[in-house]
């Protein structure tokens, strides 16, 4: 899978990907996609490799324009060398993160760099019932007007919502039918397609190119219109048994709470998520509450969202800080526990929320040092993510990556 995702499945080519040549461009390419320029002198080091068999490797893939030379190198006693590293156009991925009510999608080079302007649906899974078919005619459009080769994809990274079998790669949430959701999409898309949990995708993000970077044990809260969990362990995503790790918004904090989507009582989701405060706030202007919401959306309650609220609390507007103020509270008490079982170094908030920084770390703090063991407590740092909405979508891009240098 590797080799056809990097050098194409043409009949022609075929065998020659199996070959110990094409095994050679792999390591060449994976050293320089994940730490930059080396010279041949370095790659015959890193790789053990002789120079007259790295140079071969190297003119080759020059022909092919995967690699470009990027200068001169450092002289070590002798003449300098050429150094060389990937060409960013040469290849793509493309990543789209589906969620409840929108889609992000966007088209990344083989600098992890965007290559077109990163894109939002306003539409998602629980708005229609044939989503992919949205995407794909949402897709078509974006690719047609990015000028894009689509022979120079390698791959479609996916992030969606809900239980998804890591052995079957069989939805139980969204999208049930008795087939992997990587088919779904690829019968539609005819490309490779790799399907991850939106919030895994969100710590694959944050570990590739955030702030989980070289972290060994980091906890992703994805915090939106749902509650996720990722977890780097050790320094490598944790799935559990069957994928279903993470369902942090799913334990019961209220026995004698609001029944939530899931089907059990007191989650939560039911106190601490974005569509709880939408509820909450809609719930209390009707009842007669004062806020700047109502005039931000002319009265039209149906349109308040988390980014409505957000922006009530950033014009100083108490009510709206008071509803952020609440959600941090309850994730104060949930992430107290989990500091409790997995003794993390650092925890970072992700999500639609991500924005509301300043009107929820306080109140999460606050509620950590009454609830969680001092000792236990210090060890762990928590900060909003700097990806913010785009961990995900990284995420996917990440996913596919490292379908390409699967060891």
């Amino acid at each position: 899978m590797t080799s056809k995702l990097l050098f194409g499945t043409s009949s022609n080519d075929a065998k020659a990907n199996l070959t110990k040549k094409n095994s050679l461009k792999l390591l060449i390419i994976e050293e320089l996609y994940r730490y930059g320029s080396r010279s041949i002198p370095e790659l015959s080091k890193i790789i053990h490799m002789s120079t007259p068999t790295i140079t071969r490797a190297i003119d080759e893939l020059i022909t092919d324009e995967l690699i470009v030379e990027e200068g001169i190198g450092s002289s070590s006693g002798g003449r300098r060398p050429n150094l060389y590293g990937i060409n960013p156009s040469s290849r793509y991925v493309l990543g789209i993160d589906i969620c409840r009510y929108s889609v992000r999608y966007g088209l990344f080079n083989f600098h992890n760099e965007p290559a077109a302007e990163i894109r939002v649906l306003n539409e998602g899974l629980e708005t229609t019932g044939d989503i992919i078919g949205v995407i794909k005619t949402a897709v078509d459009k974006y690719i047609e007007e990015s000028y894009f080769d689509e022979n120079k994809l390698m791959g479609i990274g996916i992030a969606l919502p809900g239980l998804i079998d890591i052995n079957t790669g069989i939805s139980y949430s969204y999208l049930q039918e008795d087939k992997p959701l990587s088919s779904l999409f690829e019968d539609r898309f005819h490309h490779p397609v790799f399907v991850e949990h939106d919030t895994k995708a969100m710590a694959l993000g944050e570990q590739a190119f955030g702030l989980a970077m070289g972290k060994q044990n980091v906890l992703c809260l994805n915090i939106g219109s749902g509650i996720g969990l990722g977890m780097i362990l050790n320094g490598k995503l944790y799935h559990g048994n069957s994928g279903f790790s993470g369902e942090f918004g799913h334990i019961q904090v209220d026995p004698d709470g609001q029944l939530c989507y899931c089907g059990k009582i007191g989650c939560l989701e039911t106190l601490a998520s974005g569509t709880t405060m939408i509820k909450t706030a809609r719930k209390e202007i009707e009842s007669g509450a004062t806020t700047q919401i109502s005039l931000l959306v002319n009265n039209d309650l149906s349109k308040i969202t988390s980014e409505i609220i957000l922006q009530a609390a950033q014009r100083g507007d108490q009510f709206a800080i008071s509803l952020l103020s609440t959600i941090g509270e309850h994730l104060g008490r949930g992430i107290a526990m989990l500091i409790h079982l997995f003794n993390p170094e650092l925890i970072i908030i992700g999500g639609e929320l991500t924005k509301a920084e300043n009107y929820l770390i306080d109140p999460i703090q606050q509620n950590l040092n009454k609830f969680t063991i001092a000792k236990i407590r210090r060890d762990a740092q928590i900060i909003t993510s700097s990806l913010g909405n785009n961990a995900g979508l990284l995420g996917t891009v990440a996913l596919v990556m490292n379908k390409v240098f699967v060891k």
